[in-house]
């Protein structure tokens, strides 16, 4: 291998360490916080927040067919609890959309 080929191994080492050590520091600095109440009920709510944030920029880009795709596969995740037939039938309902023209 030439020497410019390290480069890209090398940056991906780097990357996945500053990765990892994003991730434990997050665990390690979390040792030190007092959890109250309040923040307990910050951290049940992020999940709900961080999808929402996700969700809502694709609907508004993407439009109804989006929309109708993420709602039932939300449908199909709340009935079954099994997330991954839950995304194939959401990405098989916008698919569907689509070719039909919508």
């Amino acid at each position: 291998m030439t020497p410019e080929g390290f480069g890209v191994p090398a940056a991906i080492l780097v990357m996945a360490l500053v990765t990892y050590g994003m991730r434990a520091g997050g665990f390690w600095l979390m040792a030190f916080v007092r959890l109250t109440p309040r923040l307990r009920r910050m951290f049940e709510a992020l999940p709900g927040a961080v999808v929402a944030a996700a969700v809502l920029p694709l609907i508004v880009r993407e439009g109804p067919v989006a929309a109708l795709a993420i709602v039932v596969a939300g449908a199909v995740m709340l009935t079954t609890r099994k997330d991954l037939l839950a995304v194939l039938t959401g990405m098989a309902v916008a698919a569907g959309a689509r070719a039909l023209g919508s």
